[in-house]
């Protein structure tokens, strides 16, 4: 039985994969977006495209009821800018008001969707070393560990009026149009490709097909609710990253990038880009969660290949 589902954020790297899954599997998608033509060009074949600004809920509040699932994936991207205390406060504003706006909007409809799933980050944990973190381990200490709490806790607040919420704590998504592994590409291309930092700090990652399985799997599975880890259960080191990432591309990995030097191209964000996070997604494999690629040089032929 089809669903229907509203989705901000679609235009983004997961929300565009992740909205056409529900399309092509016969959901009805209502999209929120700044830009309701753009979206409308991206997904003709949504059921409807609805201008969305988050300040002003009494333009679209009413789109809420009777949806079976609403997925909030709608943030400023952290490094769009280089971080200051403007950027810093927009891109916490963005997630904490933007998440407040539409919870106190389904909270005002009898009709309920079913379930609210936020995207979350492991920034939550911080920089965490060689610590092996489950979705009991502690927030971290820095800004990004802050603006992850903040925005959990107006998602959870949902769960007051009934409706099952997820967080979905996202690791490093592994695509070939947008994000990390694309920024990579280039410098393994010209052979001068290699470790960011120190290269002993954990990266935890997870392939395009994976966080777009863990999404329709939230949307389905009621068993799940809370802080969900979507990473891979085999999370490596930033030189078998690299070193993985050359072998594919057959080139060597032979130059890292400093934490210095990427201070200097990105400021403070390098402190997120450096960060060891080895993360165990313990909560959906324990409700049975099957990913598709756990194995870093299988996902990475998948995609470049």
């Amino acid at each position: 039985m089809s669903k229907r589902i509203i989705i901000t954020g679609a235009t983004g790297l997961i929300g565009k994969k992740l909205a056409n899954s529900l399309i092509n599997r016969g959901d009805d998608v209502i999209i929120f977006s700044r830009n309701a033509e753009k979206a409308k060009s991206i997904f003709p074949e949504a059921t409807e495209c609805v201008e969305w600004n988050y300040q002003h809920p009494e333009k679209w509040k009413s789109k809420l009821k009777n949806t079976d699932a609403v997925i909030h994936l709608a943030g400023i991207n952290l490094f769009s800018k280089r971080w200051n205390n403007n950027f810093k406060k927009a891109v916490l504003e963005s997630r904490e008001v933007s998440t407040k706006n539409l919870v106190d909007a389904i909270k005002s409809y009898t009709n309920k969707p079913e379930v609210f799933i936020s995207a979350s980050g492991i920034g939550y944990y911080g920089d965490c070393g060689e610590r092996i973190l489950n979705e009991n381990s502690p927030k971290g200490n820095d800004f990004l560990a802050d603006v992850c709490e903040v925005w959990e806790n107006e998602s959870v607040n949902i769960e007051a009026s009934g409706v099952r919420s997820v967080q979905v704590r996202t690791g490093l998504v592994l695509s070939i149009e947008d994000g990390a592994l694309k920024q990579m590409l280039p410098p393994f291309k010209f052979f001068i490709g290699g470790p960011l930092g120190n290269g002993k700090q954990w990266s935890s990652w997870l392939h395009i097909e994976d966080i777009v399985g863990i999404y329709l799997f939230a949307i389905d599975n009621k068993n799940l609710s809370g802080a969900v880890n979507a990473a891979s259960t085999n999370p490596v080191r930033m030189n078998e990253f690299a070193n993985t990432l050359g072998k594919v591309l057959n080139r060597p990995s032979l130059f890292p990038v400093p934490k210095f030097i990427l201070r200097l191209v990105v400021g403070e964000a390098a402190e997120v880009v450096t960060a060891s996070q080895r993360v165990y997604p313990e909560k959906l494999l324990k409700i049975g969660y099957q990913f598709k690629f756990n194995n870093l040089e299988a996902a990475l032929l998948d995609l470049l290949q």
